[in-house]
């Protein structure tokens, strides 16, 4: 690695997002590709969440990239919010359309259109669907590989129900199932909330926020989940004949979780050897690495080295046996710390003889020889060690960077020398808030569920302070 991370954090990151072999810069600005390795991250994150989905009682779908934009008009607030960020189809080959086409920024118009207008009675409610897709949004300034990009892996969950109240647990239940994963498969301790009136999805009655501080300082929101209200069903007259024999509006709720998550993981767990994966999104959680020095040594060793494979393979264990001749053990070493595999198993001749394999922990750089009898029950435990060590350690550093400020001196103070989250009571005012983020760069990143308690008046305008709530600079 030529950048150290507490040095150049920016540049650490491109690089461990290239050298680790995740993704590379695309030819159109502000977009990447991802590469197998970073693709198979991917995968697992979308496999804990399928599954959580899948149990909820959620069905995958799917819905076409392209929005007309008759469509986004008849939620005037949405689309006015998403307008800037739009890419247009005007033409069809050399002929121009007769109305322009929106690349999916988001499908909440397209879903009602669909999927909303097929409801009739109150026994086909609720609708609980989610989409693993793409969406495009014109981000060619200060992009950033996973955290800001044109084009971004997503999944967007959309529901329809018949009363106000299944909206609001259905918009609690996702964001629930959202930190059990965030926080148990990725080992990133999150803040949760509500998002400010100014913060909020375009669109949405209310907004709750999972969000997590990174070691730069700054702040990435992890996942939403919004209460909808009647906002779209209304616009698209989704309604349902009720066991009254009444026509009634649907209520709806919207979620989402993109690959941000991945560049969250980078940032959080990565050191100055490059990544450390969490093992549950680890797409190899053991990497093999035969060490023989002498030709007649290698036919034991990697007679071994396949019989350890099997056993961890067969015991539901992600392993890898990196037998190529050409690298020397320790530049194989260099390459699978750069890619951050949770554990290294190094058989030579040495563990051949002795009955053992000696484990590297990746996270605290680290070897113990165990048992060939206890090899399963150790590498397990040390999976488990190491997933539960990166949480603590994430967390304890959420922890030191909460920060209270009485003064909107103090406020700015925290903000230059230290960032993460500042906490800090204001009068809840759209123009204090907007006030503080001119003056400071710092936005509302979530207002907790069980109000804390008052700080002080308005650290801006002195008046009566009645909201406390977690600010901080955001990506």
């Amino acid at each position: 690695m030529k950048h150290r991370k507490s040095e150049n954090f920016s540049e650490w990151y491109v690089e461990v997002v290239e050298e680790a072999g995740l993704a590379g810069y695309a030819p159109v600005k502000g977009t990447i590709y991802l590469l197998p390795y970073g693709y198979e991250i991917w995968e697992l994150i979308r496999s804990h969440l399928d599954k959580r989905f899948r149990e909820s009682g959620h069905r995958n779908a799917f819905l076409p990239v392209l929005i007309p934009e008759s469509l986004l008009r008849k939620e005037a607030e949405h689309f006015k919010g998403f307008t800037p960020e739009v890419f247009w189809v005007t033409h069809s080959g050399d002929d121009p359309l007769g109305e322009r086409l929106a690349v999916r920024p988001t499908s909440e118009t397209l879903f009602y259109a669909t999927f909303g207008g097929a409801i009739k009675s109150w026994r086909e409610l609720p609708v609980l669907v989610n989409f693993w897709n793409s969406a495009l949004r014109a981000e060619i300034k200060s992009t950033k590989p996973f955290i800001r990009t044109s084009e971004f892996l997503w999944q967007e969950g959309h529901t329809i129900h018949a009363t106000r109240e299944e909206a609001e647990e259905e918009v609690m239940r996702m964001l629930r199932i959202y930190r059990e994963v965030i926080e148990e498969k990725l080992a990133i301790p999150v803040v949760a909330g509500y998002k400010s009136e100014l913060e909020k999805f375009v669109g949405a009655v209310y907004t709750t926020t999972l969000e997590a501080v990174m070691p730069d300082g700054k702040v990435l929101q992890m996942a939403t989940s919004h209460n909808l209200g009647q906002n779209f069903t209304i616009p698209f007259e989704v309604r349902y004949l009720g066991p009254d024999g009444k026509m009634h509006y649907a209520w709806s709720t919207s979620w989402g979780l993109s690959w941000r998550v991945i560049g969250a993981v980078i940032m959080v767990h990565g050191d100055d050897r490059g990544l450390r994966l969490p093992p549950e999104i680890a797409p190899i959680q053991v990497v093999i690495v035969p060490i023989h020095y002498k030709e007649e040594e290698r036919a034991l060793v990697l007679e071994k080295c396949r019989e350890v494979a099997r056993r961890l393979a067969d015991a539901g264990i992600r392993v890898h046996l990196d037998d190529r001749t050409e690298y020397t053990p320790g530049w194989k070493f260099n390459e699978w710390e750069l890619k951050g595999v949770p554990l290294r198993a190094e058989i030579g001749p040495k563990e051949v003889e002795g009955g053992r394999v000696t484990l590297a922990r990746r996270d605290a750089l680290t070897r113990v020889a165990v048992s060939d009898a206890e090899l399963v029950e150790s590498v397990r435990r040390l999976l488990d060690e190491i997933q539960r060590s990166l949480y603590e350690s994430a967390k304890r550093f959420l922890l030191e960077h909460i920060t209270d400020a009485r003064s909107l001196e103090e406020f700015s103070r925290v903000l230059e020398e230290k960032g993460g989250f500042v906490r800090a009571t204001y009068c809840g005012s759209k123009e204090c808030e907007a006030a503080i983020k001119e003056l400071t760069g710092a936005t509302v990143r979530v207002i907790p569920f069980d109000p804390e308690p008052i700080l002080s008046n308005c650290v801006y305008c002195g008046g009566e302070g009645k909201v406390t709530a977690y600010f901080g600079r955001a990506y």
